[in-house]
């Protein structure tokens, strides 16, 4: 019989204790791969009063996601651009995100005519896209729209929010100024369209650009026309001065409107006194102490509210409420369907009750943005500060 000697035998010893402790030791958790979310939002440029809020709150709740322990455990991902407010480096913008940074879905970006230009991009490459921005244009026709959302209320809602508004206090007839980019000649648009539904008379329809500096003449036009009211759709400088100019030709006799545009605070203080007694629609995020407490959104916003103004020391606005929302969906997909953007897609179409910033929403395959009229509420500059309207 052969046989072994001890030195064997101790090696074998040795074998079978090192396997049985590395049987016995804990497994090392191979780490899961981050979720990517793609954002392009105009932190600087003409426009940056609605995306440098959109930023803020965007990188903010991807912090607290990943302090939660990310999506299913997998880390949140924001891969985020600055557009400068331009349609060019936009597109240029989500091109990178689709084709380098291959993210399965984009938030953003801030502006109507910037969201108007990627449109096709994100359509030709099956990546949707959760626009921050109005123009009902962005989702219509639906059928033509089958990769693009949006969370920002039509601008078709605020038409109809202001003049209903103004219906009831009496006021049929009507001048319009609006802008000449997207966001106003789509606001431009519905104005027109909506008014002879409704009962009220467009008679002063005047037009600017978004760089001039004086739109004294456009006022004092519509001074001559018999309008009850001035409604101004822009954003950005423009508002301001529109504004400012009604204010110094001492047209305060005549109601002055903004569009939702005009959702920041901000707005009132870089209008020096000027806003006192403006009128414009506002979602209620702009308003978390003047909801009641059984408004269905107030949990969602004054969490938001509390944890951004002790970030970042200022109120919030509509604009940093839609980035909000638009990520918050992103994840809301990616939790359920994991990263692939057709799931993705379909889920954000059929995702009903979802309670945000903005409103609540209930997409479909028929309305990829999910709001009523209802989700604006007619607010007032009182005091330095909104208040509702009565």
């Amino acid at each position: 019989m052969r046989r072994f000697g001890k030195g064997w035998g101790g090696s074998v010893t040795l074998t079978f204790c090192l396997i049985l402790v590395w049987s016995l030791a804990p497994k090392a958790v191979t780490a899961k791969e981050p979720y990517k979310v793609g954002a392009v939002f105009a932190v600087t440029g003409g426009a940056s009063i609605l995306g440098e809020p959109e930023k803020r709150t965007a990188e903010m709740l991807a912090e607290e996601i990943n302090k939660k322990g990310g999506i299913d455990g997998h880390k949140l991902e924001l891969v985020l651009y600055d557009d400068e407010s331009d349609e060019t480096k936009c597109r240029t913008r989500v091109t990178r995100l689709i084709k380098t940074d291959k993210v399965p879905v984009i938030i953003g970006p801030s502006t109507s005519g910037n969201t108007m230009a990627v449109i096709a991009v994100c359509d030709e490459s099956k990546v949707p896209l959760i626009s921050c921005a109005s123009s009902i244009k962005i989702v219509t026709p639906v059928s033509e729209r089958k990769w693009i959302f949006k969370v920002a209320p039509s601008d078709s809602h605020s038409v109809e929010r202001i003049y209903e508004f103004l219906l009831k206090k009496g006021i049929k007839k009507v001048a319009i100024m609006t802008v000449s980019d997207g966001y106003g000649s789509s606001g431009r648009e519905e104005l027109l369209r909506v008014a002879p539904n409704v009962g009220i008379e467009v008679v002063a329809d005047e037009r600017y650009g978004p760089k001039d500096t004086d739109l004294t003449a456009q006022l004092t036009r519509i001074r001559g026309t018999g309008a009850q009211a001035v409604i101004n759709w822009s954003v950005g400088p423009t508002q301001i001065l529109a504004v400012k100019n009604w204010k110094e030709l001492g047209m305060t006799a005549m109601t002055f409107v903004q569009s939702h545009g005009f959702a920041s605070k901000k707005n009132i203080e870089l209008a020096g006194g000027a806003a006192e007694g403006v009128f414009c629609p506002l979602g209620r995020v702009n308003i978390p102490d003047l909801l009641p407490a059984t408004d269905p959104q107030k949990k969602v916003i004054m969490a938001y509210n509390e944890a951004y103004q002790g970030r970042f020391k200022e109120p919030l606005s509509a604009f940093g409420g839609h980035a909000w929302d638009a990520l918050q969906l992103a994840v809301e997909a990616l939790a359920a369907v994991g990263p692939d953007p057709a799931k993705i897609r379909d889920y954000l179409e059929n995702r009903k009750n979802f309670v945000g910033q903005g409103g609540v929403f209930n997409f479909s395959p028929a309305d990829h943005c999910g709001l009523t009229k209802d989700s604006f509420e007619m607010v007032v500059v009182k005091n330095g500060t909104w208040a509702l309207a009565q």
